[in-house]
């Protein structure tokens, strides 16, 4: 197995397939914003011996004080040998990431995974705050128009 953060060897078809097909987080995601959001983020995949690749994970930087780290998945047929892991420690391992002050994510099913490698709940989470825009606790209309409050 091969970790590797070179864009044009990812697999955008495959990617895109796995996060609008079979992740929880990201159903129906159109391929063009897949592609927008591989193109403007830190990404590496999980290739096996042949070259395939089989695992997929997406850091949002500034390079320099913060990071999100987001999209992991593994094929089903790689899982339970190491690849999460593998995926995981290159990505906290890249100086892009190794240099920042604050490193998060959000899983609903992986948290053993990640405290593996230091991550944990946020002593401050009472700071923490979230914008879903489009949603109905999203932003306030601009005044004078209407929408949801």
């Amino acid at each position: 197995m091969e970790i590797s953060a070179q864009p044009d060897r990812l697999d955008r078809e495959l990617i895109h397939r796995f996060l609008s097909e079979d992740a929880y987080w990201s159903p129906g995601v159109s391929r063009e914003t897949v592609d927008r959001s591989i193109d403007h983020s830190l990404c590496f995949g999980a290739y096996d011996d042949e070259g395939g690749q089989i695992g997929f994970t997406r850091v949002v930087t500034d390079h320099a004080t913060f990071a999100w780290v987001c999209d992991v998945f593994v094929l089903p047929h790689a899982r339970g040998r190491g690849v999460g892991k593998a995926l995981i420690a290159a990505v906290v391992a890249h100086p892009s990431v190794a240099s920042v002050r604050r490193v998060m994510l959000a899983t609903e099913d992986a948290h053993g995974l990640y405290e593996a490698f230091g991550f944990r709940k946020p002593d401050d989470i009472y700071k923490w705050l979230v914008l879903r825009p489009g949603s109905a606790s999203g932003p306030p209309a601009p005044d004078g128009a209407s929408g949801p409050r």
